[in-house]
């Protein structure tokens, strides 16, 4: 009894911790990133719901700067792999040496790679063949890799937050579904508006920035996501969010018309998944005590525009994947509307 009490405790105080230091997060941010709220607010939710981003936007929006950044308010070790196209599977998850020992023997002695830390920065994911691609797979969906038949578990809580360039085409390798699958959102970052990027210009050219304190560690992170999980959401509002992701799916009953014309491939089970917890996280640094039709509304673009495939019909016709999610907002209806 003791034990439920107190752990009911550590969560209170996590959830009054998380509300009372949203201000200070982004306090921290604004010493070194101008703008870009929306960005911000769907990189804490994935954090605080545990899951896995991508990151697309053109060079230069300061997209490491941000994960740096995030990565020292929270205290979490940092690793950045930059993906190239002669990089090779070990290059991420580590490898095998023969090592000599002091009694004169030799072994084989793992040394792991740059994926061993807590927030990893996989930059530019898609210029590595698919063969490197894929070694990300196993640490982002079980948190271990394994070499030479070896598990070696990852340190928790680890994040993958990759970065691809959707303006230079020339020597990509586009991401398979199935790894898209596993990152929670596609955060779209966007130039700044002219005011905000005078900002930027004028902050970064006349002192040095101040450093960035740290406000929580892993263990606050561990426990944010126990409490995420734990916050309400009614279940009207989940089956919304499954409608969402199943009209998505070309050819299944109940697709609208213009789903089964433009999209080739549609969202699976994850998407309402993450929808649901996103809502969640969203509801809790709000200061919300439970999700809502609004959460989810909010979360729709982000977990849907990198699980549908739009077919040749919406590439002639000028669909992008934002219009058909759009429409596909307006053509299921929320909790209340017949």
């Amino acid at each position: 009894m003791t034990t439920e009490v107190d752990a009911f405790v550590q969560e209170q105080q996590a959830v009054e911790s998380l509300r009372a230091s949203r201000g200070r997060i982004d306090a921290e941010l604004s010493k070194v990133i101008v703008g870009q709220a929306d960005v911000i607010e769907q990189l804490l939710i994935s954090l605080f719901a545990g899951g896995h981003c991508l990151i697309t936007g053109a060079p230069g929006l300061a997209k490491t700067l941000l994960v740096r950044s995030i990565a020292q308010i929270f205290h979490l070790k940092f690793q950045r792999i930059q993906f190239t196209p002669d990089l090779m599977p070990a290059d991420i998850t580590g490898t095998e040496i023969l090592e000599q020992e002091a009694d004169g023997h030799r072994r084989m002695q793992f040394v792991q790679g740059p994926i061993f830390g807590n927030v990893i920065l996989a930059d530019e994911i898609n210029r590595t063949p698919p063969k490197t691609q894929a070694a990300l797979l196993e640490a982002m969906q079980e948190h271990q890799v394994t070499v030479a038949g070896v598990r070696y578990p990852l340190e928790e809580p680890f994040f993958v937050l990759a970065t691809q360039n959707p303006i230079e085409m020339e020597g990509t390798y586009p991401l398979p579904e199935a790894q898209l699958d596993r990152f929670m959102f596609n955060v779209l970052i966007d130039y700044l508006p002219e005011n905000d990027e005078v900002a930027v210009v004028k902050q970064t050219t006349s002192r040095r920035p101040a450093p960035i304190e740290p406000l929580f560690t892993g263990d606050d992170v561990r426990r944010f996501h126990d409490v995420v999980q734990k916050v309400p959401i009614a279940e009207d509002v989940i089956r919304y969010a499954v409608r969402l992701a199943a009209a998505s799916r070309p050819g299944q009953q109940g697709a609208p018309p213009f789903v089964n014309d433009w999209v080739s491939w549609g969202a699976g089970t994850r998407a309402g998944q993450y929808m649901v917890l996103g809502a969640k996280a969203r509801a809790l640094i709000s200061g919300r005590n439970h999700a809502t039709v609004e959460d989810i509304r909010a979360l729709v673009h982000p977990t849907l525009r990198h699980r549908i495939l739009v077919g040749y019909r919406a590439e002639a016709e000028g669909v992008t994947v934002e219009n058909i999610i759009s429409r596909l907002m307006e053509t299921v209806p929320s909790p209340g509307e017949k």
